[in-house]
């Protein structure tokens, strides 16, 4: 875990908080970017569902970018909020499932049964991790980015496989550590 709050202490202070800057410039508010990155992923949902891998990785990636920086604005500019966190998580959440939709409708039209099943499997795997958390926060039960398969994980993992068209290799990962971190934060 160390290595990984690292890793986020310099991507915030050499990435994050620059282009947080940036954004301000362009007068853009955290839930403009918030909305913004859910359109993004749900563009690269529908180029899934159309079968461009490629291009819904790199968009997925794009996409992906925004959501890392609403909550970097949202310090910057004093507009952090409970409000503001829970448009975010709810943009996570529907990021995520029109994401898998789209390669769910992928391999749907393709007649690929393995990989709808891994997609929808996936999604649920997905949201567990969200959930647990969720539930076990309110129950007073801290697990802050707790697990090996974050959502920041499997975005990665994801954008990897539309890019590289392996993506049934990276709906198992996304299911294997979804499956792992559900498992230690109900622990």
């Amino acid at each position: 875990m160390a290595v990984r709050d690292d890793a986020r202490r310099l991507a915030a202070r050499y990435f994050e908080e620059p282009a947080a800057r940036f954004l301000h410039t362009l007068k853009l508010t955290p839930n403009i970017v918030t909305s913004l990155g859910l359109m993004g992923t749900a563009g690269a949902g529908y180029l899934a569902g159309v079968g461009s891998l490629l291009a819904a990785g790199l968009v997925l990636a794009a996409a992906s970018v925004l959501d890392m920086l609403d909550g970097a604005l949202a310090r910057l500019t004093g507009r952090a909020s409970r409000f503001g966190a829970a448009v975010d998580s709810v943009a996570d959440r529907l990021s995520e499932a029109v994401l898998l939709l789209g390669v769910f409708t992928f391999y749907l039209r393709g007649d690929d049964d393995l990989g709808a099943t891994l997609a929808v499997i996936a999604l649920i795997t997905s949201f567990m991790v969200s959930y647990i958390r969720a539930r076990g926060e309110g129950l007073g039960v801290t697990m802050k980015d707790s697990g090996l398969g974050t959502r920041a994980e499997r975005l990665v993992v994801m954008i990897v496989g539309l890019v590289t068209g392996f993506v049934i290799v990276a709906l198992v990962v996304v299911i294997a550590i979804s499956t792992a971190t559900s498992a230690q934060r109900m622990y």
